[in-house]
């Protein structure tokens, strides 16, 4: 100031001078004023949809946290195509039917929150008139009843500015953030599984790839003992009403025939004309074993110990299971009694089983 009165009183020139500059310097001051932002930024901000296909009505979970300590009475959410400028609703959002599930968490103490606002598609605004002290970190607003938009190709991708206001009437923001979300393609897998059955019979071993011979000998039949033996049977399938084996055969026949036990079977009685089987395991006389493995099981009149049956020239079940199944071991037992009587010779039969599942 000593300067410039100086100026004056002695040099025109110069005040004018100093003047010019001195001008200059408050008007460079003004232009280069910092711009300070009303909002802060929100930090550790994320949606999760509860599913990602589009054009859907799914859920979208936010977590966020607030860098302003005062009191948050109302958050906007903002749907649009960029992440900033101009605002464009996703093509076929629907936010108007959207719902808080749940209670906010770690945005205050009292009071509810609610969605209010003017209801208008592409934002939800919600608010609590009555909250009371400071957001925390982790903050979570979850909606309900959010339509996905629709895809443009394989992709969608869409953003939400997040707003928050110290008023209940969204006027006074706090902070601002903005997510960003995507709905795309479900994959979906095909595959196929083809129908299988598993069948075997042979004489021994426990496999149908180990198991060899197909020939029960029986031996010399006598008249004071019962004579027994076995044959194996492998069965499974993943049809979903599983699976029957039948038999069919004659009984066992030479000079003339040792008769059947028939349908109900019969307990062995030597001296007896006696020819019968069942696929369980037997003490009089000990012979047989129960199935083994999967779901499979001895039929009625065949799953009975001691008890053998036996119809001849007959298509007759013996074992079986009712939904599909890993493979059984079956034990088919055979015993023969004859009288004193019975004419010498030879006997065989050869006896087919069959096994049939329903897919």
């Amino acid at each position: 100031m000593k300067i410039i009165t100086h100026a004056t009183s002695s040099n025109p020139r110069l005040f004018r001078l100093v003047a010019k500059i001195t001008a200059g310097v408050v008007l460079a001051g003004l232009v280069l004023q910092p711009f300070t932002a009303s909002a802060s930024q929100i930090t550790s901000r994320s949606v999760v949809l509860g599913t990602s296909q589009g054009a859907t009505s799914t859920s979208h979970d936010f977590t966020f946290t607030l860098p302003t300590s005062t009191t948050v009475k109302s958050i906007d959410f903002l749907y649009c195509t960029t992440a900033s400028g101009a605002c464009s609703t996703p093509s076929g959002l629907t936010t108007t039917t959207a719902a808080i599930n749940g209670s906010p968490g770690n945005l205050g103490g009292a009071g509810s929150w609610t969605v209010g606002g003017t209801p208008t598609n592409g934002r939800i605004q919600i608010t609590n008139a009555s909250n009371t002290g400071s957001p925390s970190a982790g903050s979570t607003v979850n909606f309900n009843t959010i339509t996905n938009p629709t895809l443009s190709g394989n992709s969608t991708v869409f953003y939400v500015r997040i707003t928050s206001y110290s008023d209940a009437s969204w006027s006074t923001p706090l902070d601002t953030g903005t997510v960003a979300s995507a709905v795309t393609n479900q994959i979906q897998v095909t595959a196929s599984v083809n129908e299988t059955l598993d069948f075997c019979a042979f004489q021994t071993g426990t496999t149908c790839a180990g198991g060899t011979g197909s020939t029960v000998a029986l031996g010399t039949l006598s008249s004071s003992a019962a004579t027994t033996g076995t044959s194996k049977m492998i069965a499974g399938t993943n049809a979903s009403t599983g699976y029957t084996v039948q038999y069919t055969g004659a009984t066992l026949t030479g000079p003339s025939t040792i008769a059947a036990t028939g349908t109900t079977g019969a307990t062995s009685s030597t001296g007896t004309a006696q020819f019968g089987i069942n696929a369980v395991s037997n003490s009089s006389p000990s012979v047989g074993s129960n199935p083994s493995g999967g779901s499979g099981t001895a039929s009625t009149n065949y799953a009975t110990g001691n008890t053998f049956s036996y119809v001849a020239s007959t298509l007759t079940q013996i074992v079986h299971a009712t939904a599909a199944t890993d493979d059984t071991l079956y034990t088919v037992s055979y015993l023969a009694n004859i009288p004193a009587s019975q004419a010498a010779g030879s006997y065989s039969t050869t006896i087919t089983y069959i096994c049939t599942a329903t897919f």
